[in-house]
């Protein structure tokens, strides 16, 4: 099976990254069905969400099993790793890292077992602010790191440093301590939690199954297995799900403030939040778009994939004829061989290639999702001239994003934003379009239908609903040290076995899986 190396599988430039996505979490509770094939399903569905790392925890009631790899989906489980995955309850998650490294100790669900002998494992879709506090408070409850610096892990450490309190009642003690973006997905041998932020950043749905329950990031994971839609889970509410049912207790007040990059870019098409259709809001927004910018051309063309649906829109308001300009490869995801330099500058052409014959003679309007550096617009823009377009007009189905994201999405630093030292006129002249409109801030929050009061809207006007901590102790790697890289190539995959609820680990090098007491025997090596 091939190894994960980390890097992301949807840039089109893979040496200049756009905005990262968000993790994606999923959960089942489901007696009697494969809840281990039911969560690989449910992360397939969220791939978008995260290409670095994914992983399945099962527990049967007796123990808790974790394995986990670097790499997608498909390439970390197969057939004989999912059919010996055995239980009725199970959790899993797609990783991009936000806090902590790409290695495999930061790899998710984390694990870990108290001193009375449960079993806690944890899946974490945002971002915390408040990762330093936390770690101090792990310290101080004389918990170790485990290997991970991730802030998914302090919050499992925590949770497992109340061994006195039942898991569910550990969780309403530390989730009021968290500060920042979480949804999270976690289960002890008997129970499946789910828990999300009170500001409801990233979004969270619970699914009913004929024979269970499944929460997920998105509701088109719940599709895919077959559950339908029952709710969102609430800003501020944690829900238990075991044997005697579901139960929901409220762990602070809600002030819903959901990420409406969600609606731009990060979630699926075919997803619903907060009763919105995403496809929808998008095709508005392109409508949006038309009527704020319009222009003479012959042809609305998209950046595939995530320009597609905006661009439909403005095509519709503008009357103008929508097309194919751009195909893309779809069987160009990771790149395992580094091209050479005289190959790199060729940049974007590994995965899109001008349709000559449709954009030769015609004014060309490319419609995009965002600019972060702006390298992929200017690449574009050269494409389409060298095609024979006669002008290219370029079209953002987003405000510029001038303001880091400190809630689960990796941007740029700010420094490297392009709308942060530019303004209008010079970010056209940077990508040398003939012009060049982003759809207003106003434009995008009536697309999404929602009050602009429930939005978080940070990256496009620097309002952060959640206070950041002063100073530096804020950031990707806040706790590996300032400065300290991370290695890009991860370690040889790691078995832990937590004996007896100790906080050491004995380590040998064999599969990427790490059990609980009860569950030694539960995962035959391949």
């Amino acid at each position: 099976m091939p190894r994960g190396d980390g890097r992301l599988s949807h840039e089109l430039d893979p040496e200049r990254p756009g905005p990262q996505d968000a993790c994606g979490v999923f959960g089942v509770w489901a007696p009697g069905e494969e809840v281990a094939k039911l969560t690989y399903f449910g992360l397939y569905a969220l791939q978008h969400r995260g290409q670095e790392a994914a992983g399945i925890a099962v527990s049967d009631g007796s123990g808790v099993v974790v394995y986990k790899d670097l790499g997608l989906v498909a390439q970390v489980f197969d057939e004989p790793t999912l059919a010996s995955l055995r239980g009725h309850l199970a959790i899993g998650h797609a990783r991009y890292s936000t806090t902590g490294g790409s290695t495999w100790e930061n790899a998710q669900p984390t694990i870990r077992a108290n001193t009375a002998g449960t079993t806690i494992a944890l899946a974490h879709n945002g971002n915390l602010v408040n990762t330093a506090e936390l770690a101090k408070e792990s310290a101080a409850r004389g918990m170790d790191s485990d290997g991970s610096t991730s802030d998914t892990a302090l919050v499992t450490a925590l949770l497992a440093s109340r061994p006195d309190l039942s898991v569910e009642a550990a969780a309403l003690e530390v989730l009021p301590m968290l500060r920042g973006a979480f949804s999270f997905v976690f289960m002890d041998e008997s129970t499946l939690y789910a828990a999300r932020d009170p500001h409801g950043v990233r979004p969270l749905v619970l699914g009913r199954m004929e024979r269970g329950w499944v929460v997920a990031s998105e509701t088109a994971a719940l599709d895919i297995v077959g559950a339908s839609v029952v709710r969102e889970v609430e800003p501020g509410e944690l829900i238990a799900i075991d044997e005697h049912g579901l139960r929901s207790a409220r762990f602070a007040v809600p002030e819903p403030k959901g990420c409406l990059f969600e609606y731009v870019y990060i979630a699926r098409p075919d997803t619903t939040i907060a009763g919105r259709n995403v496809y929808s809001t998008r095709v508005a927004i392109g409508r949006k778009l038309a009527m704020e910018h319009p222009v003479e051309a012959d042809l609305v063309i998209p950046v595939p994939e995530s320009g597609t649906p905006a661009a439909i829109g403005y095509a519709e308001a503008s009357g103008i004829t929508y097309g194919a300009g751009l195909m893309k490869n779809p069987y160009v995801g990771r790149t395992f061989i580094q091209p050479s330099q005289t190959l790199r500058q060729l940049g974007i052409r590994l995965k899109l290639n001008p349709l000559r014959e449709n954009v030769r003679g015609k004014r060309v309007v490319v419609v995009d999702d965002s600019i972060v550096r702006g390298n992929t617009q200017r690449a574009i823009v050269r494409m389409l001239r060298e095609a024979g377009a006669l002008e290219v007009h370029v079209r953002i189905s987003s405000p510029p994003v001038n303001w880091p994201c400190f809630y689960g999405i990796d941007f740029a630093t700010r420094a490297e934003l392009l709308a942060n030292g530019l303004d209008n006129e010079g970010i056209r002249r940077s990508i040398g379009a003939d012009s060049l409109g982003y759809v207003s801030l106003a434009g995008l929050v009536a697309a999404t239908e929602q009050p602009k009061t429930r939005l978080c809207r940070a990256c496009f006007d620097g309002e952060y609903p959640i206070e950041l901590p002063a100073g530096n102790l804020i950031g990707k790697h806040v706790l590996e040290g300032v400065g300290r890289r991370v290695a890009d190539q991860a370690p040889e995959p790691a078995e832990q076995r937590y004996d007896g609820g100790s906080d050491g680990a004995d380590v040998d090098r064999a599969t990427p899986l790490v059990t609980s007491p009860g569950a030694r025997d539960a995962l035959q090596r391949p």
